[in-house]
């Protein structure tokens, strides 16, 4: 699959206005600072589509981007475990993230991002617990995984798969520097819509 054209939409921080139409969506999800925003960009091909910071906890709002004129939407929800965001402003994040992945009927895939260099955080290992639960079809990106020779990927695969309790084929390495993992991720999409 080729994006050819990729365009911010809108951000929602009101679980009311969430989008509820009939256009597949392909969500990204993972604790602040794990690349989701690079992801983004590096899937679509530009640079600054998502804004990507270099303090954590940046996304605060779950964003919404339109694929290929309106084929498929990117939505970018809000990084979990930022502690100087404060106790109430967790709890707002985490109840919008839970209501868009409860609810919503557009969902096709979430994509759950991991750090490839760490074992999974707690935090990671709730979301994942979360989502299959919930019956949420998902993926687990490794994401940075330019950091890692293919020996240590694969070690790091099983350590993963391991600790959250999954099989280790719906892990993909990806790298936003070299785009490793970028063709596997957009096939899988493709095949989805």
């Amino acid at each position: 699959m080729l994006i050819k054209q990729a365009t911010y939409l809108t951000s929602v921080v009101d679980k009311e206005k969430l989008i509820s139409d009939e256009k597949p969506e392909f969500a990204f999800v993972g604790r602040s600072n794990v690349g989701k925003s690079s992801i983004i960009n590096n899937l679509t091909g530009k640079k600054n589509l998502a804004k990507t910071s270099s303090s954590p906890g940046h996304t605060r709002m779950i964003n919404y981007f339109e694929i290929n004129g309106g084929q498929f939407r990117f939505v970018d929800l809000p990084g979990y475990g930022f502690h100087k965001a404060g106790k109430k402003n967790q709890s707002m994040w985490a109840e919008l993230i839970e209501s868009y992945l409860t609810g919503s009927e557009c969902l096709k895939t979430v994509f759950m991002l991991v750090d490839s260099r760490i074992e999974p955080t707690e935090l990671d290992k709730i979301m994942c617990k979360f989502l299959i639960q919930t019956g949420r079809n998902f993926v687990v990106i490794a994401t940075k995984a330019d950091k890692l020779s293919r020996a240590k990927q694969n070690q790091a695969k099983k350590q993963i798969a391991s600790a959250l309790g999954i099989r280790e084929d719906i892990i993909i390495f990806h790298s936003s520097l070299n785009s490793q993992g970028k063709e596997q991720i957009l096939n899988y999409i493709e095949n989805l819509i």
